[in-house]
Formats: C-alpha cells, sequence, structure tokens
C-alpha cells in the first residue's frame, strides 16, 4: 500500500516532527505508528530565518500536533517560567528562544518538546531497538553527547532534562587533550565528541582508519560512561547512535571495555553472552530523532 495511503486506511492522525540541531533543522510529517512521509532539512542560523523556513514548511501540512526534539539545554519542565525555551546553549542567537512559544503561535496545534536524545529514546523504546521493553537509554556520539532515558516507558525529568554527556569520566592513561567543553573542560562531551577526536588526531572520525589508535582511546572514554548508566539506571538496552558511532568498528570495543570495567559486578545476561544485543545502533537508523520527534507529537495529541 502506498505511504500516502496508509493514515487514511487506519485513520491515524498526521503529526509533524521538528528534529532542532545545532547544526540543522529537519522537519517532517508522519503517522501516529511511526511512519515518516517526508522531510525536509534546513541549516541552523538564526532563529528568524530558520524557524521562517520550518514554518513555511508546515503551512499546508494540517497536522494535529507537532513534536519537538531539541539541541540544548533546554527547559522541558511544563509550569516553569521558561518551559519550552532553549536556554544556555553556546550556540550563538539561540540562547533563551522560545521555541514551544514559537511554534505553538505559527502553527496553532499542541506540541510536545523534549531534548532530541529524550525524543529518540522515546522513538527507539516505541519503534526501534528497544521496542518491547520497559526501559532503554539512547546515547549520540557526534558533535556533541548526549543522552536520554525511557523508564517504565516514561522520560526521566527532574529539576531539567539528564545531562549524561557532562559527566566526567576517568582519563585514559595515553590521553594529554585538555578536552574542548566550554563549561567543563574534560568531561565526556569534552574529551570524547567529534571535535575532540579531529582536535586530538587532526583529522575528523570519519577519515581515521579502523585500526588507528584514536578508536581504543574513544572506546575506554564510552564505556567509562556507559558503566555509569548501568549502574545508575540499569537500562534494559543501550542504543548508540550519531556521526561517530557509525564507525561501526567501536561497538566491539566498547563492549568489550565495558565487560571488563563492570568485572562480573552486575549478574545479568545481558551483561555476558548477550552483550552484542546489549550494546547496539539505533533500529531506526537515521530516523531515530525524527521518529522520537514523532513520538513527542503523539503524546502532545493525546493530551489534547
Amino acid at each position: 500500500m502506498p505511504l500516502e495511503c496508509i493514515g487514511e486506511e487506519l485513520r491515524l492522525k498526521l503529526l509533524g516532527a521538528i528534529e532542532a540541531g545545532g547544526t540543522k533543522f529537519v522537519c517532517g510529517i508522519g503517522y501516529e505508528d511511526g511512519t515518516i512521509l517526508e522531510r525536509a532539512s534546513f541549516p541552523t542560523t538564526t532563529p528568524e530565518e530558520t524557524m521562517a523556513l520550518v514554518f513555511e514548511y508546515f503551512r499546508d501540512k494540517a497536522v494535529e500536533a507537532v513534536g519537538i526534539g531539541s539541541f540544548g539545554p533546554i527547559d522541558p519542565v511544563p509550569g516553569s517560567p521558561t518551559y519550552g525555551y532553549i536556554t544556555t546553549t553556546p550556540k550563538p542567537h539561540w540562547g533563551g528562544y522560545n521555541l514551544v512559544g514559537a511554534v505553538r503561535a505559527e502553527l496553532n496545534v499542541p506540541v510536545g518538546f523534549d531534548t532530541d536524545v529524550n525524543g529518540a529514546a522515546l522513538g527507539e523504546s516505541l519503534w526501534g531497538a528497544a521496542q518491547g521493553l520497559e526501559s532503554c537509554l539512547y546515547i549520540t556520539v557526534g558533535t556533541g553527547i548526549g543522552a536520554g532515558a525511557v523508564v517504565h516507558g516514561e522520560l526521566i525529568h527532574g529539576l531539567s532534562h539528564p545531562e549524561m554527556g557532562h559527566i566526567y569520566v576517568r582519563r585514559h592513561p595515553d590521553d594529554r587533550y585538555e578536552g574542548f567543553c566550554p563549561y567543563h573542560g574534560d568531561c565526556l562531551e569534552g574529551v570524547a565528541a567529534g571535535p575532540a577526536i579531529g582536535a586530538r588526531w587532526g583529522k575528523p572520525a570519519a577519515e581515521l582508519e579502523a585500526g588507528h589508535p584514536a578508536w581504543e582511546m574513544e572506546a575506554h572514554y564510552l564505556a567509562h560512561a556507559l558503566m555509569n548508566y548501568v549502574l545508575v539506571l540499569s537500562p534494559q538496552r543501550i542504543v548508540m547512535g550519531g556521526g561517530v558511532m557509525k564507525q561501526s568498528h567501536l561497538f566491539p570495543l566498547i563492549r568489550t571495555q565495558l565487560q571488563e570495567l563492570l568485572a562480573g559486578y552486575v549478574q545479568h545476561a545481558s551483561l555476558k553472552d548477550g552483550i552484542d544485543r546489549y550494546v547496539v545502533p539505533p533500529g531506526l537508523g537515521d530516523n531515530a530523532g525524527l521518529a522520537g520527534a514523532l513520538a513527542l507529537a503523539r503524546m502532545a495529541a493525546e493530551k489534547n
């Protein structure tokens, strides 16, 4: 059946999705079962320029709700005075921008809002690599590092949203790179995101061969992070996406080092013989973020 017929056949809601990234905004429409019908992308410049393109894209789409998975930090706590805002981002022009307010005012539909990684975690739990599980963690390793978690089917919030990309991990003994995070220096993002790899080795990750020593060091940092997440959150599956994780040879290195670090302390089959099915790439591939935004739109539509 052609995709355009699916919604009419099943009477599914038509939803809008915005994956708001620091480099580009990806917009799309789809149905509440996660089916993506179409997409478009626009460079992230200023709010005025970028959002004008976003609004033009949705102008004739007749969506019933919109979900936004955004770069951050953001305020995702309903009732907060700055709910819906991008807050202390180092991205020029976007700090203090009321993203949800702008979308509501222009499109006049319910808006779901969360971090891009929380959205991707939700999407993977509904339709991807963690489908059927009660909990999962999604981590993206690219220009930055961020992670979101689903526990008992719900996204984690508290004072704000999790910032698992900015935890401190044990330094690799051979690493002399000081870290690039403007807030914390050598936090996880500062030493293991794509810009750190490029600065440390003089080449971007995509240009480093599989046997390069960069990958053992990268696995060291990411395995330390996963150990912390396993011990604190105990997710039933960890999904790893983002540009750096497209180097598929990283997965076995991370799995092996994670097992060594845990040292048998957490006794579960998933962390032993099942490790290849425990730390996995996204089941939704490059659609994880956009599908996650659809999931946020679905939640917003259900509340209204």
